[in-house]
C-alpha cells in the first residue's frame, strides 16, 4: 500500500471515529435530548467507515450519503461480513437537517442507530487491520 493511500484511509477512519466520539458524548449527556444529532453522526460515521473500506480495496465511489448504495459496493467485496440493515439511517445524512423534512426519532430508535454505527465500525476496522 502506498503512503498516500494509507494516509487517505487513515483520514476516513479518523473522521469516522470523530463521529463515534460525538455519538458517545451525546448519549452520555442524555440521548433523549439529542436524538436527531446522534442519528446524524451515526449516519456520518457509517458512511465514512464504508468509504474507508472501499478505499482500502481501491474501489472508486461517488460523493453520496446513500448507505445502501455504499453497502452494496462493500458486499461485492465481502458479502458475508456486510449483512447490515441500515433501516432509515441514510435519511439522517441530509434530509432531516432541513426544516421541511423535520423528523425527531425517539430514544429507542436513536440507540438502535447508534448500535448500527458501532457495528459498521467493528466490521470495517476488523477487516482492514
Amino acid at each position: 500500500m502506498t503512503r498516500d493511500k494509507a494516509e487517505y484511509i487513515k483520514n476516513w477512519l479518523f473522521r469516522a471515529n470523530e463521529d463515534i466520539a460525538v455519538i458517545k458524548s451525546l448519549v452520555n449527556a442524555g440521548a433523549a435530548y439529542y436524538t436527531s444529532s446522534i442519528c446524524f453522526h451515526a449516519q456520518q460515521a457509517s458512511e465514512k467507515f464504508l468509504k474507508a473500506f472501499l478505499a482500502f480495496h481501491d474501489v472508486d465511489f461517488p460523493r453520496t450519503h446513500d448507505l445502501d448504495f455504499l453497502l452494496l459496493e462493500c458486499q461485492k467485496i465481502n458479502n458475508e461480513a456486510f449483512q447490515i440493515d441500515f433501516k432509515s439511517l441514510t435519511d439522517f445524512g441530509v434530509s432531516v437537517r432541513y426544516p421541511d423534512d423535520f423528523y425527531i426519532p425517539d430514544e429507542k430508535e436513536t440507540l438502535e442507530y447508534c448500535d448500527i454505527a458501532f457495528l459498521v465500525k467493528d466490521i470495517v476496522e476488523r477487516l482492514i487491520k
